[in-house]
């Protein structure tokens, strides 16, 4: 498994760093493909096939939001409007009543932890110095979760939320948060950002401990389900929503950070 996990690392990182670097279309085209995939999982995971009409009307609005993400944020507010009204009025003529609220409730839940939250690599990315910031993203949150992972399996010893997953311990969780603050501060060098080294420690401390919260978020709602892993896209890894669970979280902190403190 480790050595499935480390090969699809090796293959992905150097497309996704691709990707990033030179932007336009085909970054837009990237994080709307990963949210769309990311979206198909979470559906699934929550009953409602590939097939079922409400998949479709997530994914639609899932779309929408990255698409808006390119322009003003004043929209943002009626395209949520407009999922939470146009979602029941869908259900009016397409769900079983007594399937109603369940449906309504997480086709929801998927257009907000998915679509919204994917679509703060838009704005980022706009930002001055978007491509290193969108790289800081990144790397930072695939460097917390790898020092988590590692230390964890090594010196793991004490459960952190033995029923939401068995395998995370409060040594790796430390070994992340540190791992984060250290490749932060790295990474600050290598990408030539203007931020003052105690806002980057500041800014690595919260990566390391978001990350892990977006991590145990995503595998509380895949036990709630039975499942040990959103998908099989990526070998070693699971589902692609088992790879967007930490970085959900942390593109929305770092986004935050950058327009209303260092900006």
């Amino acid at each position: 498994m480790i050595r499935q996990r480390v090969l699809s690392a090796l293959v992905l990182l150097p497309l996704i760093f691709l990707v990033i670097w030179f932007g336009g279309p085909a970054y837009s085209l990237s994080v709307a493909a990963f949210a769309a995939l990311g979206a198909l999982e979470f559906y699934g995971m929550m009953g409602l096939s590939r097939r079922h009409p409400l998949t479709l009307f997530g994914l639609v609005w899932v779309l929408l939001f990255i698409l808006v993400a390119h322009f003003e944020e004043s929209y943002t507010a009626p395209l949520l409007t407009s999922a939470v009204a146009f979602s029941l009025i869908w259900l009016l003529f397409r769900s079983p009543v007594k399937d109603a609220a369940t449906n309504w409730v997480w086709v929801l839940a998927g257009i907000i932890y998915i679509g919204w939250l994917m679509s703060h690599f838009i704005p980022l990315r706009e930002l001055e110095g978007g491509r290193e910031w969108v790289l800081f993203v990144v790397l930072a949150t695939f460097a917390a979760d790898t020092a988590a992972f590692f230390i964890g399996r090594a010196w793991g010893r004490h459960s952190l939320a033995a029923k939401i997953s068995s395998g995370k311990t409060w040594e790796g969780a430390v070994g992340g948060f540190l791992g984060a603050i250290a490749v932060s501060l790295i990474l600050v060098l290598l990408l030539g950002l203007s931020i003052p080294y105690w806002q980057t420690v500041i800014l690595g401390a919260l990566i390391g401990i978001v990350a892990p919260l977006g991590d145990l978020a995503e595998s509380m709602l895949k036990r709630s389900t039975g499942l040990k892993d959103s998908g099989t896209l990526i070998p070693g890894h699971g589902g692609l929503l088992d790879r967007l669970d930490s970085i959900l979280f942390t593109v929305v902190v770092v986004y935050y950070y950058v327009i209303w403190v260092i900006m």
